[in-house]
């Protein structure tokens, strides 16, 4: 599978926006997939994901209640919502594929990246 993250782009703190991830390929659905991001100077960080069938998510505690992770296994599409977004998101986001379930907060357990996209969240 290869991946393909949506443009990003700049928003004020207290917006919204909606990132995806396109996936070529027929295996997309039995992929777990995520998404991270690295701010800049800072290493690359776990932000969200799910299982194949989408039943099972995680996310880092500092976006709980702001980001939704979702995928649309016809589509071979992922989402990542992001609502009453902070300058601390500001950051390049990544989605990633996963072909195990274990241990998905980690960049490790992932084999595909999509490309970086920039989100800028800022007055």
């Amino acid at each position: 599978v290869q991946l393909q993250a949506s443009a990003g782009g700049l928003v004020q703190p207290g917006g919204s926006l909606s990132l995806s991830c396109d996936a070529s390929g027929r295996a997309f659905s039995t992929y777990y997939m995520g998404w991270f991001r690295q701010a800049p100077g800072k290493e690359r960080e776990f932000v969200a994901s799910l299982s194949p069938a989408g039943g099972t998510t995680y996310y880092t505690d500092s976006v709980k209640g702001r980001f939704t992770i979702s995928r649309d296994n016809a589509e071979n599409r992922m989402y990542l919502q992001m609502n009453s977004l902070k300058a601390e998101d500001t950051a390049v986001y990544y989605c990633a594929a996963a072909l195990g379930g274990w241990n998905t907060q980690s960049a490790r357990s992932y084999t595909v990246w999509g490309q970086g996209t920039l989100v800028t969240v800022s007055s």
